[in-house]
């Protein structure tokens, strides 16, 4: 009977501990016990190739020997914790190794057919530790030099160092292969990514992150029935979510899709290990060694159908973009192909391209490109014989990614408003309709990424594609999603049912996560008060939970003003923010009588009422002339609104104040709901404390 190959590969971090390797261990008796044979790939251990780099990098300069004897200990000391005698394992690989690195030394250079030797040794190592390992849990296994299955395409003498470091394979089905393999001793088969073979024999590497790209070739040409990526996260999600902790797990898409999302910046697959099982129609599992009890992400010819739909955030930073304008182009034949030509020349990828009739701006791989400045200098002189080169740099590209999204651009408007007052540099729009593209400064891509994925994504719910966020996975501070404060539902979903089930529709608030909120907040060295704002929720019960969290309050009406002091009499009335917007007079005078710290929004009141304010000691609400939010009704500076004094009425202000002998302690400003923007904070401050000068007894900064 043919063998039921399955091909699991394991990341740095997944086989750096004992623990990791008892899940390796466990999941490799689990696919033999469903009746397929493993074929496991490993990385080197985490961060052991930026030592063997560094060690390559040390030996030229003749002094590597501290940089040799780390690299051993830290293998030393993972075969005792697993049991193994690393020293006799592993001898033969540390005496070519030292070897090698003294041929650097007494050569002081260390060209790209050393260097693969050199950087192979970390997935060598690796796995000849594993595969002892494994054979002391139970598991007959053998261990496969991975040169002697995957051999590369490239001729070293026309693909130079790229040759070496960056090499691709030929992923065809091979019968002899697989029965080579299938012959082996033992019930799991161990060997190593990153790293074949020329047809000279000589060792080369897939480029880094390439054990992926072993696993899914392997997959290829064994006629896999399935591929496992086992990564520190449990699959692709719609953002980054280490930057975004609510982005949605993506438990299925098809290979276009994942190919496009790996493509445009996400980390988790190298955008090489797709086209392999695309071809042969092997799907690929996307799963996390730390919690192996997660589905992950599948991704097959055949996700759900969902209709056009954006599936994801990706984003890259570092990119370069060459600018080139020039009128001689319009209706030029050839211009493109003699710039592309240029290009080439200098050994410069371009990643996309947009152009019109007097420019062509294009857009370089940050992965693809090692734009040292000598090389940037001579394209740009190149360049400089027909046209006016300029570069923009540095940016980053932002893609929305997913089906038809071509069919829901009239869906997007407000994801597109986000770019309202950003430069956006390039544009571009796949002509497979997989994603739309865009390319700003780099230092706005995080907050755009935050941005848009809340608008498409805020309101999404759990289905055939979206999964769970990842603070649902994994809680704060690695907490259970039980345990998890910020999911407190979780735990609690069958009293909640049973709640609604009498009551009817309502709306429940967990004061442990009120005060858990409060506690994080208060914990902020820089601020020294904090109010809770009324217009947000004036429940009594969630008041008394801030009250006691020492909290203050900012009310926007005298009736808010009432509640706050009808439920705690006895506060202190420095702990009452009065910030109206607008309002009559009488408002006024009963946030005076309040005892609250009273806020003026605009110039009608100190002129038409000023016995009011006579004498009294007020905030001024400064409008900063710009907004902030994914919204312009969410915007609240700037021209179009009505929310604090314009800068060009100061001068009228002022002379009112000092006429009615009006003090102001405290300048307010808020920009609008941008609050997760860290710059719109920065900007507020600045400029408060710009204002400030114009007024001497100014002691509070109210950023809103």
């Amino acid at each position: 009977m043919a063998t039921r190959w399955v091909v699991l590969k394991f990341g740095g971090t997944s086989v750096s501990t004992p623990e990791r390797w008892r899940i390796i261990a466990d999941l490799a008796s689990r696919r033999i016990a469903e009746g397929l044979r493993p074929l496991v790939v490993c990385s080197a251990l985490s961060g052991v190739s930026n030592q063997l780099e560094a060690l390559l990098a040390l030996a030229v300069e003749g002094r590597h020997e501290a940089a040799f004897a780390a690299l051993r200990q830290r293998h030393l000391e993972l075969g005792a914790a697993l049991g193994i005698d690393a020293d006799e394992r592993l001898a033969d690989d540390f005496e070519e190794l030292s070897r090698l690195a003294l041929a650097a030394s007494l050569l002081r250079e260390a060209g790209p057919a050393l260097k693969a030797r050199v950087m192979a040794f970390g997935e060598l190592m690796s796995t000849r530790l594993g595969a002892a390992f494994l054979e002391t849990q139970g598991i007959a296994t053998s261990w496969l030099d991975a040169r002697t299955a995957l051999e590369a395409r490239e001729d070293p003498a026309s693909f130079g160092p790229r040759a070496y470091l960056s090499a691709t394979c030929d992923f065809e089905r091979d019968e002899a292969l697989a029965a080579r393999l299938a012959s082996l001793p033992g019930v799991a088969i161990l060997s190593q990514g990153f790293i074949a073979r020329n047809r000279e024999g000589q060792t080369v590497l897939l480029g880094r992150g390439g054990s992926d790209t072993s696993a899914s070739y392997l997959a290829a040409r064994l006629g896999a029935e399935r591929c496992e990526i086992w990564t520190d996260v449990p699959g692709l999600f719609t953002a980054n979510p280490s930057l975004l902790p609510s982005a949605r797990l993506l438990r299925a898409l098809n290979y276009e899709e994942a190919q496009e999302i790996a493509t445009t910046g996400a980390k988790v697959l190298h955008p090489r290990c797709i086209p392999p099982l695309r071809q042969h129609r092997i799907p690929l599992h996307v799963l996390s060694t730390a919690r192996p009890d997660i589905p992950g992400t599948v991704i097959s010819a055949s996700g759900p159908v969902t209709g056009p739909q954006v599936k994801a955030i990706s984003s890259r930073s570092g990119i370069t973009l060459i600018a080139m304008e020039t009128v001689g182009m319009w209706q030029e034949v050839g211009f493109l192909a003699k710039a592309f030509e240029i290009f080439a020349e200098h050994g410069v990828s371009i990643d996309s391209v947009s152009t019109s009739e007097t420019n062509v701006t294009v857009s370089l791989d940050p992965g693809a490109n090692a734009l040292e400045p000598g090389v940037l200098r001579a394209l740009l002189a190149d360049l400089s014989a027909f046209c006016e080169p300029q570069v923009i740099a540095p940016t980053a590209s932002l893609s929305l990614v997913g089906r038809g999204i071509r069919a829901i651009l009239h869906e997007l408007g407000p994801v597109l408003e986000a770019f309202e007052e950003l430069k956006i540099h390039l544009v571009t729009q796949a002509a497979s309709d997989l994603n739309l593209t865009f390319i700003v400064d780099e230092d706005q891509s995080e907050r755009l990424v935050r941005q848009l994925h809340g608008l498409l994504f805020g309101h999404q719910a759990e289905g055939p594609v979206f999964g769970p966020t990842w603070s649902e996975l994994f809680g704060r501070e690695g907490e259970t999603p039980e345990g998890s404060a910020a999911e407190w539902w979780r735990g609690r979903r069958h009293e909640l049912i049973d709640l609604a089930a009498v009551k009817g529709p309502l709306y429940v608030y967990d004061a442990e996560t009120l005060r858990s909120a409060a506690s994080s907040l208060r914990s902020l060295t820089a601020v020294d008060r904090l109010f809770y704002s009324l217009k947000a929720n004036a429940n009594p019960e969630v008041l008394r939970v801030f009250h006691a969290a020492g909290l203050s309050f900012e009310c926007v009406s005298a009736a808010e003003l009432d509640h706050v002091r009808s439920l705690f009499p006895d506060l202190d009335r420095s702990r009452l923010l009065f910030t109206p917007n607008f309002a009559p007079r009488e408002e006024y005078v009963r946030g005076f009588a309040a005892g609250a710290r009273v806020t003026l929004d605009n110039v009608h009141p100190l002129r038409e009422w000023p016995e009011v304010f006579a004498e009294r000691e007020v905030f001024l609400r400064l409008d900063p002339g710009r907004g902030r939010g994914h919204h312009a009704h969410v915007r609240t500076a700037g021209a179009q609104s009505k929310f604090g004094i314009a800068p060009e009425q100061l001068d009228d202000l002022q002379l009112l104040l000092a006429a009615n002998e009006t003090r102001v302690v405290g300048l307010h400003a808020h920009m609008g709901s941008g609050i997760r923007t860290p710059e719109a904070w920065q900007e507020v401050a600045l400029f408060l404390a710009a204002e400030a000068g114009r007024f001497p007894d100014v002691r509070v900064l109210d950023l809103g």
